[in-house]
Order: C-alpha cells, then structure tokens, then sequence
C-alpha cells in the first residue's frame, strides 16, 4: 500500500506548517485526523481522530458544530494521506504535526496528538484483521482459486452438437 502512491511532501508540510485546519484522511480506514489550530481564550487547538466525511461542504459543516465559540474557519486543507498510519513517523510528517501544536498549544494538547496517533494505530490493526479475516470484505476468489460467480452457473462441459 505505501509504494504505489506519491503524495507531494512539500504541499503537506505547507498545510501543516500554515493551515488552520488540516484534514489529513485515511481512505482504507474511512477516519480523517483533524487538526484545528485555532485557539481562543476558552478553546485550545483541536487534534481528534474522526470519521471521515463524504465532502469538504459535510466536514466544514461539523467542524462548526464541534467548535461553535470560534469563528467560522477561512479555509480547510484536505489532505489525502492512502499509505499506512507508520509511515507519517517515517517520512517526518508527524513530528512536523507535533511541533506545530508545541508551538500553539498548551502542553496537554501534545499528549492528545500522541493519543490520536495511538488511536489511528488502533484502527489500522483492525482494518488489516479484518481484511485477513475477511469481515465486511467481500471473497473474489473461492477457497480452490477461480472466481466465484454469483447467481451465474458456468458451464465448463464442451457442448456436442450432431
């Protein structure tokens, strides 16, 4: 899964560095980690693990409603993240998360980053359980190797004709 995609580390880093808040979706665990560095005299930054929305408009939407003192957001960097949860320590990409909320939150609020890390861990095992499993995954292919058919019979006799 972590080879067959590029992501533009340059355009993450932007957005995590500069953007108020940052969406960062993982398709294959259908959970987006949402960053909001907004701040006001009652509400600290916000580092929360999510299920991921079916639109920009749906995830705006309840990011309003989860933080209703802070004004409505200028902007929302959504950022498609299709590789596994360890790689975002690999590549440097979450220490870069880290830094940003030392740098605006409160101390607590690094221990929630670290828990939402822990969370998202949580979540891949699961999903690559039940992929081994096969929970809510559908079989293409039988236990003997051909492609299963439903409702379709497939007649592999040579048909003789006189």
């Amino acid at each position: 899964m972590d080879s067959d995609y590029r992501i533009d580390f340059n355009e993450v880093y932007r957005a995590i560095d500069h953007g108020e808040i940052i969406a960062l979706f993982f398709p294959l665990l259908r959970k987006t980690l949402l960053m909001d560095t907004r701040t006001t005299a009652l509400d600290d930054p916000m580092i929360k693990v999510v299920p991921m929305a079916a639109s920009a408009e749906e995830r705006y939407k309840e990011l309003v409603r989860m933080r209703p003192r802070l004004p409505k957001p200028e902007s929302v960097n959504i950022v498609p993240w299709p590789k596994f949860v360890q790689s975002l320590e690999r590549t440097g990409v979450w220490d870069r998360i880290v830094r940003r909320y030392i740098e605006i939150g409160p101390p607590e609020v690094v221990k929630q980053c670290e828990l939402s890390l822990d969370e998202l861990r949580e979540f891949e095992q699961e999903e690559i359980r039940n992929a081994i499993t096969g929970e809510n995954y559908e079989t293409l292919w039988d236990v003997d190797g051909t492609a299963e058919e439903q409702g379709v019979e497939i007649d592999d006799e040579d048909d003789e004709s006189a």
